[in-house]
């Protein structure tokens, strides 16, 4: 999977293209490991992925590092799929799955349209 990192002050977009599952996630993560300890805004943006499984939302709403324990996550420019996906595994498991705390974080400015 290829992956795209743009920081911006203390904000970092970190883009997926393709599809996320299980095989996706190490070179997710590894991008995560490498943001800064600057970063206190992880901006997901979904807008090349149009497919996800639980993988995705395995990744969205994991925690912190222990590295920084302050950074805050949010999503944007979701496809129908894992859009249909991240809001039935909140109507399912509102506790696990608080999507309150990925849409309205987006700052805005950074919620373009798709190309």
């Amino acid at each position: 999977m290829n992956v795209t990192t743009t920081i911006t002050g203390t904000t970092a977009r970190v883009t997926p293209y393709g599809e996320i599952d299980f095989d996706a996630l190490p070179s997710l993560h590894a991008a995560v490991d490498r943001l800064p300890p600057l970063v206190t805004l992880l901006l997901w943006d979904l807008g090349h992925t149009p497919f996800t499984d639980v993988a995705g939302l395995r990744l969205v709403f994991g925690h912190a590092p222990e590295s920084s324990p302050h950074r805050r996550t949010a999503v944007t420019r979701l496809h129908d799929q894992p859009l249909h996906l991240l809001l039935l595994a909140v109507d399912l498991f509102p506790a696990a799955y608080d999507i309150s705390r990925l849409v309205p974080d987006t700052p805005a400015g950074l919620m373009g349209p798709r190309p």
